[in-house]
Parts: structure tokens; sequence; C-alpha cells
């Protein structure tokens, strides 16, 4: 079973899109996406860039924001209805939150507060036709308490229609089997971040999809309720373009659409 739909995370670009918002999008355009995970960071510092997404011919599937006041120090007070508002503008159907850091997990009370915040943002997600998904990294996996780690105790405290976007690297990185994961899952998995690499937490040393020690199209066909997958690397040791363009080549022929 392919991948219904094949996307990019902008943030696997965003030195570039500093420089280079339209010139950046229509680089992406060319090798061949149609699809892009944008942030409301990028949506906010800069003007115009639903019209600067249609006009490059990249509609936007998901949308990324914090949405929880557990790292409001780092982040400042979420303004749900101005990051809710945003995400229709440009087209989305979800929002994501992609970060919560590690030092929030340290207890089943912690995870709960999560739960609660991303509960709260759903409901008002609700109220403009979008959904609301967490997305994780590796520590959600190592963490443990009873059993379960904390990434499924969250889940089963979060209403259900809150779905996940799971990034298969970082799984194994907290010493998860992927596979296994996604089967307890299950139909919460809506979304896949999919790089690869040695299992590390040294970012330079992520690759594309199929250049690492991930099983990519294991992955793929054991989920197949999954809306889009998602190219992204946290960091890149070579020219991030060819990194993209790698990974789109291995991709695109598992892609439906």
């Amino acid at each position: 079973m392919p991948l219904k739909s094949l996307s990019l995370q902008l943030y696997s670009v965003r030195h570039e899109l500093d420089k280079d918002v339209p010139g950046t999008l229509a680089r992406i355009a060319d090798i061949g996406y149609r699809q892009v995970e944008c942030s409301h960071k990028l949506y906010r510092n800069t003007p115009g860039l639903a019209g600067m997404l249609h006009d490059a011919g990249l509609i936007v599937p998901t949308f990324t924001s914090p949405l929880t006041d557990v790292n409001v120090a780092d982040t400042g007070p979420i303004d749900h209805d101005a990051v809710f508002a945003a995400a229709v503008e440009v087209g989305a159907g979800t929002v994501v939150d992609t970060f919560i850091p590690e030092q929030f997990w340290s207890s089943p009370d912690d995870v709960a507060r999560i739960a609660e915040g991303l509960n709260r943002a759903a409901v008002t997600a609700n109220g403009y036709g979008l959904r609301v998904g967490y997305h994780n990294h590796w520590w959600e996996l190592e963490r443990r308490w009873n059993g379960s780690t904390a990434l499924e105790l969250l889940v089963d405290a979060l209403r259900p229609e809150v779905v996940m976007e799971i990034d298969a690297y970082w799984v194994a990185v907290g010493g998860e089997d992927v596979l296994a994961l996604l089967d307890r899952l299950g139909e919460r998995v809506r979304f896949l971040h999919l790089k690869d690499g040695p299992i590390s937490r040294n970012n330079l040393e992520q690759q594309p999809a199929g250049k690492g020690s991930l099983p990519i199209a294991e992955i793929i066909e054991a989920t197949p309720q999954v809306e889009a997958g998602a190219v992204e690397f946290d960091a890149y040791a070579g020219d991030i373009f060819e990194g993209i363009a790698a990974a789109y080549a291995y991709l695109q022929p598992r892609t439906a659409s």
C-alpha cells in the first residue's frame, strides 16, 4: 500500500527560507514536491505566504505550531485563534504541535498536563474545521511508566479526534520498534515524518529515506491509514536541496499521488 501523498517539512530548508522564501518554494516545486508542511512561525514572519505557496503550486495539508502552555516561557502566550485562522488561510486541515521539549516529560503528571493542553486546543480547532495533532521526538519513547511509553500515555489521555504525526526515525532513536509502535497506535497515526540514517541523536548524520537503517518500505506498508508522509531533516551534512531531492526520488515511487 503506497503513501497517499508526500510533503516536505519546510523546517528542513529553514536557512534557505531565511534568505529567499519564494525562490526556495520554487526550488522545492521544481524537485517535484506538490505539498509542504509549514509553520505558524514562517507564516507570521512572511507576509503574503499563502500567495507564495499558491504561486509555487504547493498545498499545505499540515500546519505546525505550539499548542499548549507547557513551554510558554519559550514560545510566549499562544493565540489559538490566530494559529487556526492562519492554518485555514493556507488551506491546512490539521495543526500539529511538533515540539514539547524533553524537560516537560518528567512524570505522568507532566503527560496529563500536555494532554489537557492539546485537548483544549482540539476543541477550539474544531470550530475552524481543523484537527489537532502531535509529533514525537525520541524522549517521549525513552520515558516509560508502568510499562507504557510517555507517548502512549499521552495518546490514552487525548480526545479521540487528536491525531499523531509519528517521526519514525525518532521512534527508533528512542529505543522502540517502529513497526510495533505503529501497530499499537493504529488509526491514531495519520501522518509520518520520514528521514533515515544510523539511528543516532546526531542530527548531522541524518540521511534521505532509503539510505539508512530504517525499514521505510515496511513502515509505509504498515500504515495504509496515513494521509501524508513528510520528508524532514533536522540537519543535513550535505547540500539540503540534494538531500530533499534524494528523499523525493526514493519516496515518490512509493506514493499514490
